[in-house]
């Protein structure tokens, strides 16, 4: 495995990170594996020398940062691993559950710490800015968890490039914690980021670690058609993937990755997540696997090295999208 700091911080990750929204209770969505069909996932991951996991609260409804923390805590040593959480979205119907007010920053990350079985948080992200509470309640309560000893480092999720500048801007002002990390929706399929997102993160040091890098599987290269929902269990029960990608020339790129994967002799999800890896800002993508081959396919991909004449036909095909994963 190799590793890289987050942004322009001290902090050594795994060039690949295991989101564990797939590990928790398939009572929350079908696709999800429960606690003991998790466990091969953490420990190949570990023997691999990934020490990068994240997860958020909204998972499982908390049940993924449970099963995330006895995983690591059973398989690695907690003092090499980089935790990663987020909140923003609902746990509940009630009031003040969901959202980036002090009340809910602050017990949502109680609420962590006691899932996950730890004292501090590594990561602790914003899921989406909260458009009804002031950018700057938010970021001051964030502060005082990092000040509290709560949480070492923050990071943001899906935001327009302005607002995620302007959070920048109001940290840098007020002394506060900063940003470290943005983790965001970009892969091959979707690159509508490196018009804003991507030059600002890499201007102002923020390491990039993009969700969906295989644009829910697409990019691996198993569907037959763009509207083939056969070829794994998340497939065909994944309406927010469908949302995501439903432009017919996303399917000229998932050809070109075949193309390109077919001549090198590698997979086409080695070289999609390759492809990643090939950008400065990009630290660690986010993979989700539900097969140890997916987790397999993401380790090697971290020493494929693609060149100038692969990855522009791998860019070629690609057409503008409209705003997706905010």
């Amino acid at each position: 495995m190799k590793y890289a700091n987050l942004g322009h911080t001290g902090l050594k990750v795994s060039r690949i990170c295991l989101g564990c929204m797939s590990y928790g209770t398939p009572s929350w969505r079908p696709w999800v594996l429960d606690e003991a069909a998790s466990q091969p996932f953490f420990q190949r991951a570990v023997e691999a020398g990934i020490n990068f996991f994240d997860t958020a609260n909204m998972y499982s409804l908390g049940v993924s940062e449970e099963v995330t923390g006895r995983a690591l805590r059973k398989y690695a040593r907690m003092e090499e691993v980089v935790l990663a959480t987020k909140l923003y979205f609902p746990m509940t119907d009630g009031p003040n559950m969901g959202g980036l007010s002090r009340k809910n920053v602050v017990q949502a990350c109680e609420a962590s710490l006691k899932r996950l079985g730890v004292e501090t948080i590594d990561l602790y992200q914003i899921h989406r800015m909260d458009p009804e509470t002031p950018l700057e309640e938010t970021l001051a309560a964030l502060d005082q968890l990092v000040r509290q000893g709560k949480v070492r480092y923050i990071g943001a999720s899906s935001s327009a490039a302005w607002r995620f500048s302007k959070a920048l801007s109001l940290s840098e002002r007020n002394g506060w914690a900063r940003f470290v990390s943005m983790q965001n929706h970009y892969n091959l399929v979707y690159r509508e980021e490196e018009r804003e997102m991507m030059p600002l993160c890499e201007a102002e040091g923020i390491g990039v670690i993009p969700w969906s890098p295989l644009a829910r599987g697409l990019l691996a290269g198993t569907r037959k058609s763009l509207d083939d929902k056969q070829a794994t269990a998340r497939a065909g029960s994944d309406a927010f993937a469908t949302a995501l990608y439903d432009n017919p020339h996303d399917w000229d790129v998932v050809e070109a990755v075949k193309k390109v994967a077919a001549a090198r002799g590698n997979t086409p999800a080695e070289v999609s997540l390759a492809w990643l890896h090939s950008k400065p800002a990009v630290v660690a993508p986010i993979i989700g696997a539900t097969k140890l081959e997916h987790l397999e396919a993401a380790i090697r991909s971290v020493d494929v090295a693609l060149g100038a004449d692969e990855v522009k036909a791998l860019e070629a095909p690609y057409q503008p999208h409209a705003v997706r994963g905010m």
